[in-house]
């Protein structure tokens, strides 16, 4: 899914198109009673962490308001329980999501996989 703003919209529709996104899945998927993301805590650039901490209040307040849990969870912790190495490339997380029966179509889909497999695996981080 891309929330992408054209050149003709304004700086907050990424964030109107995601959290419309949210709420169609809710629709679509039933209720949602957990969400686990990915917890980025380097940027590769200012832009990038300005989009990071829009998506991320758009998620928590949508979640706050809709009762949903949230967590994020740490990029070296997803790898390292992916892979057993904290600092998995991004082959190393492909294959380790196919060694799992899974055939992801790149490297986000294979991070969501292993974000999903470790939440199921350790009950969000308790075990």
């Amino acid at each position: 899914v891309s929330f992408r703003p054209s050149r003709y919209d304004g700086g907050g529709m990424r964030y109107l198109r995601f959290r419309g996104w949210l709420e169609q899945l809710a629709q679509d998927a039933g209720p949602i009673t957990a969400i686990h993301f990915e917890e980025v805590r380097r940027h590769v650039g200012t832009d990038a962490a300005h989009v990071y901490g829009g998506l991320l209040a758009t998620l928590t307040s949508w979640a706050e308001t809709a009762g949903v849990a949230y967590q994020g969870v740490p990029v070296g912790t997803i790898k390292r329980h992916a892979t057993g190495k904290g600092n998995a490339n991004k082959d190393a997380m492909m294959a380790a999501a196919r060694a799992r029966g899974f055939s992801p179509a790149d490297d986000n889909e294979a991070d969501a996989i292993a974000i999903l497999l470790w939440a199921l695996e350790t009950r969000g981080g308790v075990q």
